[in-house]
């Protein structure tokens, strides 16, 4: 039996002679010295007793090495638990507690808070640095640079990722060979990827988007990554003409329009631009094609499921829209039992060869959320424009209901973000004595700017409905973000939370 993942990403690494990964430094990895480097990291697992089914677990910096890590974990059969960097000693009790893994691998500079925690949960306690040194770095060393992949199988699991827990602990989520691979080849089949492609790769490997969409991606087309640490705008305006696509986040694309070195002439060569991980606003869409003359490409995926739609590769991409679904993907739009019409907004529903096998060690909440007829309820809300184009309106959590009236957040803050100061809005609902919840808007400032809160409410009136309009507004420098630059309501309802107490 096969390798599902190694055989398909892996194996034609091999004996390449051709560069695969493009450092900022300037060095250069090959294929075939990539792939020893798998085996090396593979072999290495093996000598710490990792066998097939046991979890591997890595909050390190990004780095060749930790993207081998990842490789090897899978092909040496074992399941691999990416974790965020910026997740303190108390989180990473929670995760090793729950997935039990066989080895934990952390930065050297982690070692002394994070040994008492890996010893509590019996994990063996390996170092991992961004530069490449570290306790794993010298047991890679003296290993062979080939080795025989486990067998395993489509349904077998290649990966466990853990949500951000807005709602309570973390979930993790069961992502199976099959899953990694069916998305991976219908992204480079639907985005034209090829080996003559040159990835810009600054987004990080402990998420869907770097390690799932971008990084399996280049693998199977054999395409070159420019493999960056991190988004530093610098190394990017550097980098960019040597590179032929960009993965990015919102924030990314926004900080590239701050800076005049981006120009049409800068971006011009360029195939392809694709954003994802938090909504693109519409305005940074249309200001990005007015620089470039590219119209960035959208889609929308989430942890469990990988990616399930995107705008066209050909045809319109059309602004504020996540597009169609993937092919071989299903899509549903529900609301009170039934399936909505065009225009109507409902939670996503999604079934299809990239949908997670469910929650690490939380039955009740898979059947909860993953019904026994495969569809996965994503808990988005979102509504089809009458071509079909699918428009994500919000999350159910964030949805306001003021007055046994419903307002969908993302409405309101398209208008608030046209107001004059503000770079972007986001609206909660907080508690109130008469509405239950009231409707409220928090404004981050564009640069220099002084937004007056009160004339932007007032300017609302008579463009929405009474019950829609924020009740009240603060102005901040910026919102609160995660790693993946999505805005973490849950910390701004928690802020304001009193607001209209009494």
């Amino acid at each position: 039996m096969a390798n599902l993942l190694h055989d398909a990403l892996f194996a034609p690494l091999a004996d390449g002679a051709r560069d695969l990964l493009l450092l900022a430094d300037g060095g250069r990895i090959t294929e075939g010295a990539f792939y020893a480097m798998i085996a090396r990291a593979a072999n290495a697992l093996a000598a710490q007793g990792v066998e097939p089914g046991d979890r591997v677990a890595a909050q390190v910096a990004k780095s060749p090495e930790a993207l081998a890590l990842y490789a090897a974990a899978v092909s040496a059969g074992a399941v691999f638990l990416p974790l965020n960097t910026a997740y303190a000693a108390d989180e990473i009790d929670y995760f090793l507690g729950n997935a039990t893994p066989k080895v934990f691998l952390c930065d050297p500079g982690s070692e002394r808070a994070l040994a008492p925690v890996s010893a509590r949960h019996g994990a063996r306690l390996l170092t991992l640095g961004g530069a490449g040194e570290g306790s794993f770095a010298a047991a890679m060393a003296g290993q062979a640079a080939r080795f025989t992949p486990a067998p395993r199988g489509a349904g077998d699991l290649a990966a466990i990722l853990y949500t951000s827990g807005t709602t309570g602990r973390s979930k993790g989520a069961m992502l199976s060979h099959g899953n990694l691979l069916s998305n991976a080849e219908v992204l480079t089949s639907l985005w034209r990827f090829t080996a003559e492609d040159v990835l810009l790769h600054a987004l990080p490997v402990f998420h869907t988007h770097g390690l799932f969409v971008a990084t399996n991606i280049a693998l199977l087309a054999r395409a070159q990554m420019i493999f960056l640490p991190g988004f530093d705008l610098d190394q990017v305006l550097r980098l960019l003409p040597q590179a032929t696509t960009m993965m990015g986040v919102p924030t990314f694309y926004t900080r590239l329009l701050s800076d005049p070195r981006f120009t049409r002439d800068l971006a011009g060569h360029m195939r392809l631009f694709v954003s994802g991980s938090a909504p693109l606003p519409e305005e940074t869409h249309r200001a990005f094609e007015s620089r470039t003359g590219h119209r960035i490409l959208e889609r929308y995926g989430m942890t469990e499921t990988n990616m399930s739609t995107s705008n066209p590769y050909d045809g319109e991409r059309r602004a504020g829209t996540v597009g169609f679904p993937l092919p071989g993907v299903e899509l549903r739009i529900m609301a009170e039992g039934r399936e909505v019409a065009p225009g109507e907004t409902g939670v996503i529903g999604v079934r299809g060869p990239n949908v997670f096998a469910g929650y690490w060690q939380m039955p009740e909440k898979t059947r909860e959320e993953l019904g026994e007829d495969g569809w996965f309820v994503t808990g988005d809300l979102a509504r089809r424009d009458a071509e079909g184009y699918v428009r994500i309106v919000g999350r159910a959590k964030d949805l306001v209901i003021t007055g046994g009236l419903n307002v969908y957040p993302k409405e309101v803050e398209l208008l608030l973000d046209e107001a004059p100061g503000v770079l972007e809005s986001a609206v909660i609902g907080l508690p109130h004595p008469d509405f239950g919840e009231a409707v409220f808007a928090v404004l981050a400032r564009a640069p220099g700017a002084s937004p007056d809160p009160a004339a932007i409410l007032a300017a609302l009136a008579g463009r929405i409905a009474r019950f829609k309009q924020p009740k009240a507004a603060v102005v901040v420098n910026e919102l609160p973000r995660n790693a993946m630059g999505k805005v973490q309501k849950n910390i701004l309802r928690e802020t304001y939370r009193d607001w209209f107490a009494g």
